[in-house]
């Protein structure tokens, strides 16, 4: 199915991976904290999330506050760059989970050029990249975002939603939208081992991902109960500050007593 027509903005235009990742196009820089996805059955990194951050580390919500709609686009497009090059340099041998905004994509098969110009110019297989929809952000046209997953899922990429459960379309969202992996929002998962409510939500979505052919990633673990009652309704894929917080620049990296002690 082909995108349907946008309105273009203004600065719309061809961005090359070098301008974008040396904040020439945005007029700030910005870096990115890589945060593991991990496989505790198979004791195994499942894939990193990059995360923004300033140049010296500095927390998201700085980086945010400079993101308006004039700038949106580019601001996009050089945060996939940026954790591109990132990845290829720290040697990423799992899957790089990258989250974009549906709403600065414009036209996806002109979008998606920088992001396989970057994967090419550093030697990252697009076949390692996930692409995440973040739920908190309000979409404003679903039959534009489907167009948007289905044209990155034919030239190789994966597909997530992240932040399930927290924002404003909910299962009416997977109802629209075929995505390789759903990530629970943490408010799901928060205390699920003492809440039968919570529970009951979680199984019934991973009832619908095993059905929709999706996997599910609950993120947001802080505790071992919170992980062995998500583990005991057949969750693998885990993110959270239990496992590791997000490290700048860096890639963590896990002794086997770790793996041992979440296995257990």
């Amino acid at each position: 199915m082909t995108a349907p027509e946008r309105p273009m903005p203004p600065d719309f235009r061809a961005l090359g991976c070098r301008q974008c990742r040396d904040g020439s196009v945005l007029g700030f820089d910005l870096s990115m904290a890589f945060q593991p996805i991990v496989d505790v059955e198979k004791r195994c990194i499942f894939a990193h999330e990059a995360l923004v951050r300033g140049t010296a580390g500095e927390p998201a919500s700085s980086i945010f506050e400079k993101v308006s709609d004039d700038n949106r686009y580019r601001f996009d497009q050089t945060c996939r760059c940026t954790a591109i090059s990132l990845a290829a340099r720290l040697k990423m041998q799992s899957a790089l989970s990258i989250n974009f905004m549906p709403n600065a994509v414009y036209r996806p098969e002109l979008c998606i050029r920088t992001t396989l110009e970057a994967a090419d110019a550093f030697g990252f297989p697009i076949e390692q990249i996930i692409f995440e929809i973040t739920e908190a952000e309000q979409i404003q046209d679903k039959r534009h975002l489907r167009n948007i997953v289905e044209y990155y899922r034919s030239r190789g990429f994966r597909t997530a939603i992240d932040d399930f459960g927290a924002g404003y379309s909910g299962l009416n969202l997977l109802a629209e939208v075929r995505v390789d992996l759903i990530k629970l929002d943490l408010e799901l998962i928060r205390d699920i081992d003492s809440d039968r409510a919570r529970q009951a939500i979680v199984r019934g979505i991973c009832q619908v991902a095993r059905d929709l052919d999706s996997t599910v990633i609950a993120e947001g673990i802080e505790s071992r109960e919170e992980l062995k009652a998500l583990r005991d309704l057949g969750i693998e894929l885990f993110q959270g500050y239990l496992f590791a917080r997000p490290a700048f620049e860096a890639l963590t990296e896990f002794s086997a007593e770790q793996w041992a002690s979440w296995a257990d």
